[in-house]
């Protein structure tokens, strides 16, 4: 009978776990933005302060006069709060400097972010956080990375950056900079794992071939990764990209021989040019026949002349033409 009751029961108890596990609500991440917080004029507050300082002091001084009793005694309250009250005010007095920027935060809750250099007046109970919102400069260290064809290579580049959202550099991230150097670094790696180093005449896009391209789509990636950090990023360029040192040698070779093929191929190219210009020059104004014999041996005689290497030794023949 027991067995049975559990049985029945056990199926029921596994279908509302699992119902009630559906129904769990998945934690989402709030997502601060900057806005502007309140504050005041702080020098007005500073004039204030000192008068009230200077008044507090008077009327310590002026209590002594008066014999002991009610009114000495409310004299010296009266001190008292108007110190507190300028000791609080003058604790609410925040400079804020050119190219940096104070995020306001009250209890933990964010409240705003003051930009306008000068000095202001905020709650003198808030935290103040200062951050900087000038242009930056970020040199990545020099990485080892395979390119698309698995070659190794080496790559680095600098980024230049600065902080849009305060709000989101702050609360976004655990620390934006470091944030920053990471992300960049990773853009940078993949960048340089998804295409060649050379395209070798495919007409693909390339690393070495395609440097304002590539820097186009390494400033996208790089933007996409940094945005919960409220960073901007404003330039970006490959400072180094080469072969790795293990096979730059052999890469070396490899570049000089395509070149010297291609330097043939334009010399070969332009002798035949020159060969047929002057096999026509000389048809059209009769200076010479020649059978196709003849033409041979001077087709033969101006590709070498023209594609030797080495200056040509000429060869004065003082017989015929045929002899």
């Amino acid at each position: 009978m027991i067995s049975t009751w559990y049985l029945a029961v056990k199926p029921k108890v596994v279908q509302m776990t699992t119902q009630d596990s559906t129904q769990v609500p998945q934690p989402v991440a709030k997502v601060w933005t900057e806005s502007d917080a309140r504050s005041a004029p702080g020098i007005p507050v500073l004039v204030i302060v000192v008068v009230a300082t200077l008044a507090a002091i008077a009327l310590l001084v002026f209590h002594k006069r008066l014999a002991s009793g009610a009114g000495s005694t409310a004299l010296i309250w009266v001190s008292v709060v108007v110190l507190i009250a300028a000791v609080s005010a003058f604790r609410g007095l925040t400079a804020v400097v050119a190219g940096e920027g104070r995020a306001i935060q009250l209890f933990g809750r964010y409240q705003g972010t003051i930009r306008k250099p000068g000095l202001h007046c905020v709650n003198p109970f808030t935290e103040r956080r200062a951050v900087s919102v000038r242009v930056r400069n970020l040199e990545t260290t020099p990485a080892k990375v395979n390119d698309a064809d698995g070659n190794p290579i080496e790559i680095a580049a600098v980024v230049v950056w600065l902080v849009q959202d305060t709000a989101k550099a702050i609360y976004g991230v655990d620390d934006f900079v470091r944030f920053v150097e990471f992300q960049t670094e990773t853009a940078v790696r993949h960048i340089a794992s998804s295409y060649p180093y050379d395209s070798r005449g495919t007409g693909a896009l390339s690393l070495r071939d395609n440097a304002e391209e590539i820097t186009q789509r390494l400033s996208d990636e790089i933007s996409a990764r940094v945005k919960p950090a409220g960073v901007q990023i404003i330039e970006s360029r490959l400072t180094r990209l080469s072969y790795a040192s293990e096979i730059a040698q052999a890469m070396l070779r490899q570049q000089q021989a395509n070149a010297i093929v291609g330097a043939r191929a334009r010399i070969v190219e332009g002798a035949v040019g020159m060969v047929q210009l002057a096999l026509q020059r000389l048809e059209d104004e009769g200076v010479v026949q020649l059978d196709e014999e003849r033409k041979a041996a001077m087709v033969s005689n101006l590709l070498v002349v023209l594609c030797s290497e080495q200056a040509t030794q000429q060869v004065v023949n003082t017989g015929s033409l045929y002899s």
